[in-house]
């Protein structure tokens, strides 16, 4: 069961759209790390974005489809990786 869930955020689409930097919806957010009215920081399996701005409100937040709605004013958006380099155990082992 646990296999399908990951399965299934990992497909979740990812899309952005922003109407006037007064909203911001996001489709594809698996998790909501931190909100205030000046930073939201949300992330998927593959990404972390960092929202900047003033005012800002979470209208909407459904876990289910990774859909997210912020109003307010939006001054950046921002993507960080998640995805670190890792070494691997053979090369821990021989190096």
């Amino acid at each position: 069961m646990a296999y399908e869930t990951a399965v299934k955020a990992a497909e979740l689409p990812h899309n952005l759209t922003l109407e006037g930097r007064r909203k911001l919806t996001v489709s594809g957010v698996t998790d909501v790390e931190s909100f205030n009215e000046e930073e939201v920081v949300m992330s998927s399996t593959s990404w972390t974005m960092i929202v900047r701005g003033s005012g800002m409100h979470m209208d909407r937040l459904s876990v289910d489809s990774g859909d997210v709605l912020i109003t307010g004013r939006i001054d950046s958006i921002s993507y960080e990786d998640e995805a670190p380099v890792k070494e691997g155990f053979f090369k821990r082992l021989l190096g």
